[in-house]
């Protein structure tokens, strides 16, 4: 049986606990200007977003080229294709796609073992695991990294790799690399 002291006591502790449970109240609604592109024409540079700066970090003026503008280009393009592999590896592993054989035969540990999902994976990863990964991932970046001043950012590619004669594809191809790679990071 429920006395009235303890319905008091519950209506008290709902009536103090009320506003957090309601939106604060908006300031007058002031106008932003929207930013200006500071690298008119600029490969990543698109509608609907166009130059999203939330930091303000291009406020101040800025001398293109900068000094290094293109290490930022090329790391953006290396970060965003590293982010686009791993969110491919996250989706198969999720529809459950996994590679035959063992991860770690010390452990008795195999591919398909391992949980689906980006932590629950990291974590059954052994450490030993993890610091092959790294190394390999180290030693990619300081055999085939860095992108040769003769090429563009991100032509990291040999004879194979493909290129666009035409302005407008090679624009456009671009475009769509830089965006979908911002999306997966």
């Amino acid at each position: 049986r429920i006395s009235i002291s303890r319905i008091s006591a519950m209506l008290s502790i709902a009536a103090t606990s009320l506003p957090a449970f309601t939106a604060p109240l908006l300031p007058h609604a002031t106008r932003v200007a929207a930013p200006v592109m500071k690298a008119e024409g600029e490969i990543g540079v698109t509608p609907p977003l166009g130059v999203w700066d939330p930091l303000g970090c291009l406020a101040e003026p800025v001398d293109y080229p900068r000094r290094d503008y293109r290490r930022y280009v090329e790391l953006e393009i290396k970060h965003g294709r590293i982010a686009m592999l791993a969110t491919v590896g996250v989706l198969t592993t999720e529809a459950g796609f996994r590679w035959p054989g063992y991860l770690s035969k010390s452990l008795d540990l195999k591919f398909a073992d391992l949980p689906g999902g980006c932590f629950d994976s990291y974590n059954a990863v052994p450490a030993l695991g993890w610091l092959q990964i790294v190394g390999f991932v180290i030693f990619l970046e300081l055999a085939y990294g860095a992108t040769d001043p003769s090429k563009e950012p991100g032509d990291v590619g040999g004879i194979s790799w493909v290129r666009y004669d035409d302005p407008e594809a090679k624009t456009f191809k671009l475009n769509a690399e830089r965006q979908k790679g911002r999306a997966a990071m």
